[in-house]
């Protein structure tokens, strides 16, 4: 079989780059060794947002008294969770139909795994003998698992849809997004959660107020946090009963933590073993296939997208470098594969979300002005009872365009995509003021924080008595007079 391109892995970038070759006339196929839809569909975003879902049912239910609602608190039946979660793995994959799609866009699905014999040939594990002049490799990753005695006796979030009851309490490794959304996750189910990080901080690529808030958010739900430690020993069967101890060093101190399970969230390596990578002269670095800003790889007519290139670990970003492999792979552009404004965020509880600069990163390039207005000045958040979290906008003082915008709070993922759209399209301070936003509504609070900032900013006029004011009371007054 010989094809125009050759696309290594069904996940959403591989999928992406087979269709774009064919929306270009290339002859395309797509080689997948389990279940289209990758990581994201089977094993990680979706199946992670079912378990978040459930969490906040469990939660909205800690407030029917106050909203005049009887009934008892709703119980945990973690087996019958799990059965639903696969479900709604199967109601996603039924939606899009990967498979027809394909078919109907005349892309030749190949399954089995495959690695390359020579340059410009793949060999599938059925023995077949898949020739193409490009190839595009988007094979994802799949969780890291560390070296220390005992590590076997751990868990990755793969395996907790595996998992025969719920744990009483767990030792999650990791405070990144996958580790604070788990953390967050059983904690809402009843576990006792106990979350070390090795940073000096939970969530260290967010900006700092960011997570400043879900730290507090995590230790006020009864999570044990510990941040800052040197690193984990070993991990040991404490007795009959099959708990285990994880030991560890913080501040130079040994210190142990018994549990029920333990889980490691410490990180997302590419799927470069048994590839054959060497036989197409593909260079890797790091654990992830090394590309140029073209997706191109060190074979230049081999490039990759997605996690597999170690860049951004998400899939709209792993979706957009694929059409850009695809575009310069079937018609030798020259495409730069930059992510620029990357709306994301994590569904922990409360959520965060994130676009842009941090206000660290943004004051090191600019002058900025920051405005921060808080839920609780947010009608919508009093109404629902979810005034925990805040708005943050960073813009340059000098444009007066964003560059940087981060949520906590209630529909934070939601909101933070209003700003990136803004972004996208150039807007300023001043243009983001002025929408009428719908009331009252959570998306409502970009509104007030970019009000506060023309204040800031002197592009409206102020009588010096409002001038005065603090910025939080004059929000304040806004709203009240909605």
């Amino acid at each position: 079989m010989s094809f125009d391109l050759a696309v290594i892995g069904g996940g959403p970038a591989g999928v992406s780059a087979a269709l774009r070759a064919r929306e270009l006339g290339a002859t395309a196929a797509l080689v997948e060794r389990t279940r289209l839809g990758g990581t994201c569909t089977n094993d990680g975003c979706v199946p992670t947002r079912v378990l978040a879902h459930v969490a906040r049912l469990v939660r909205d239910a800690e407030q029917f008294r106050g909203y005049g609602l009887t009934g008892a608190s709703p119980g945990v039946d973690f087996p019958a969770v799990l059965a639903r979660t696969r479900e709604m793995v199967e109601a996603v994959h039924a939606k899009k139909q990967l498979e027809q799609h394909l078919a109907d866009a005349g892309v030749q699905l190949i399954p089995g795994a495959a690695r390359f014999v020579d340059p410009r040939t793949l060999e599938t594990d059925a023995g077949q003998s898949v020739r193409a002049s490009s190839f595009v490799i988007c094979v994802g990753g799949h969780p890291r698992r560390l070296t220390f005695p005992g590590a076997d006796l751990a868990l990755t979030h793969s395996d907790v849809w595996s998992l025969q009851g719920l744990p009483g309490s767990i030792v999650i490794v990791g405070g990144a997004a996958t580790g604070c959304q788990l953390a967050s996750v059983f904690a809402a189910f009843g576990s006792a959660v106990t979350l070390l990080e090795l940073a000096p901080r939970l969530l260290p690529n967010e900006d700092a107020a960011v997570s400043s808030a879900v730290t507090a958010a995590l230790g006020g739900r009864g999570i044990a946090l510990h941040t800052g430690i040197d690193g984990v020993d070993s991990i040991e069967r404490a007795g009959r009963d099959g708990r285990l101890t994880l030991h560890y060093r913080d501040g130079g101190t040994a210190a142990t933590v018994e549990a029920d399970q333990v889980l490691l969230a410490v990180g997302w390596p590419g799927n470069v073993h048994d590839l054959g990578l060497d036989e197409a002269g593909v260079a890797t670095e790091r654990g992830y296939v090394a590309v140029d800003d073209q997706l191109r790889t060190s074979a230049p007519h081999i490039l990759a997208a997605g996690d597999i290139t170690g860049r951004m670990m998400l899939v709209q970003s792993a979706t957009f470098e694929a059409r850009i492999a695809a575009e310069n792979a079937v018609g030798g552009g020259m495409l730069n594969a930059a992510h620029g404004i990357v709306p994301h965020g994590g569904f922990t509880d409360p959520e965060y979300g994130s676009v842009g600069l941090t206000e660290a990163a943004a004051r090191e390039q600019a002058d900025v002005v920051v405005a921060q207005v808080p839920y609780r000045d947010l009608d919508r958040a009093v109404i629902d009872g979810r005034t925990e979290g805040f708005c943050k906008l960073i813009v340059s003082r000098q444009t007066r365009h964003v560059l940087g915008a981060h949520v906590v709070g209630e529909q934070a993922v939601e909101v933070v995509q209003l700003v990136a759209a803004g972004m996208a399209a150039g807007a300023r301070a001043e243009q983001l003021a002025q929408l009428e936003l719908a009331y009252p509504t959570f998306t409502a609070i970009v509104g007030l924080a970019a009000r506060q900032l023309v204040r800031e900013l002197g592009v409206v006029p102020l009588a010096p008595a409002w001038r005065a004011l603090a910025h939080p009371r004059a929000a304040e007054w806004e709203q009240s007079e909605a």
